[in-house]
């Protein structure tokens, strides 16, 4: 048997993030941090480690189908996509949350539909249901912010670091639906049979958190 772990990490500043914390338990890989290096792969034979890069989304995709034995995704990819996946660890990274937005002078009229723009529509559609809230879901893929500007929508639910992009577009969170952090998730096939492997890494991550 293959005794190769697969890892899956996220493009981007998470990603990046997540790598140095590997590198820093001894699970380094070279030419990885190399910014003119355009190789989507990486493996150290000796420590039997592999990296790619893949999109934020398709993380737990790669995983759930076991072209990854592990890797690292933000929680919303997990409660919007519910993939079959063991999810093992939050790595306290990346941390924001899910909230419902709208302009400042929002004033929800139960008696009418609620519209709802967001890259989110499973998230959106059970909280709304857990308040009985009818709702219209209209999906986007960039650029949430501008639906209620144009009444596209009357709010948005998404996700908010700071803010700031909303409150510069005259626009305010009104609702915390659920905080959202990256978290460690493993092929439930891989965690069975490389279980040691991948239980090594992950109590050198909660040591680390300690």
């Amino acid at each position: 048997m293959n005794n190769t772990l697969n890892i899956a990490l996220p493009k981007g500043r998470l990603g990046e993030g997540v790598y140095d914390i590997f590198e820093s338990l001894g699970y380094g890989c070279e030419g990885i941090k190399d910014k003119n290096n355009r190789k989507l792969i990486f493996e150290n034979e000796e420590l039997q480690i592999k990296y790619f890069w893949v999109k934020p989304t398709d993380v737990s995709v790669y995983v759930e189908h076991g072209a990854a034995d592990i890797g690292v995704v933000g929680r919303d990819i997990l409660l919007e996509y519910e993939p079959d996946i063991y999810e093992l660890f939050d790595m306290g990274m990346g941390k924001c949350r899910m909230c419902v937005a709208a302009k400042n002078d929002f004033y929800d009229d139960r008696g009418r539909t609620l519209r709802v723009a967001t890259k989110f529509p499973n998230i959106a559609r059970t909280y709304y249901a857990s308040k009985s809230r009818e709702i219209e879901i209209i999906k986007l893929n960039g650029s949430i912010e501008l639906a209620p500007i144009l009444n596209l929508s009357d709010v948005i639910v998404d996700i908010v670091e700071t803010g700031k992009t909303l409150y510069e577009n005259g626009l305010k969170p009104y609702e915390d639906i659920v905080d959202i952090s990256a978290r460690f998730i493993a092929n439930k096939a891989s965690y069975k049979f490389k279980n040691e492997n991948i239980e090594a890494i992950l109590e050198k991550l909660r040591e680390l958190k300690k």
